[in-house]
């Protein structure tokens, strides 16, 4: 499966209660399911006004079928090509 960021602009979503939080990840888990095993949910990083979403998903059409199956919106998606963190910099 490849990787994606997921840019979601959700106006006030930084100021959502931890119920609103919990529900929305529930109806996602509920798209999931559904579009198992074609699409995984890494992790989601909330800002003020956004949320920043990583998925393992076969292409980029699941992750839209996601987005409608759960009434979520999708602003933006990009395909990760490689990840680094500080130990890529040091040197063997």
């Amino acid at each position: 499966m490849k990787k994606f960021m997921i840019e979601r602009e959700i106006p006030g979503i930084g100021k959502a209660s931890v119920a609103d939080v919990r529900n929305a990840a529930s109806t996602s888990n509920d798209a999931l399911a559904k579009l198992a095993p074609d699409i995984q949910w890494v992790e989601s990083y909330i800002t003020g006004e956004r949320t920043f979403c990583v998925y393992l998903a076969k292409d980029e059409e699941t992750i839209h079928e996601h987005s409608r199956l759960s009434g979520i919106p999708v602003s933006k998606v990009t395909e990760v090509h490689r990840v680094i963190d500080p130990l890529t910099g040091q040197k063997a």
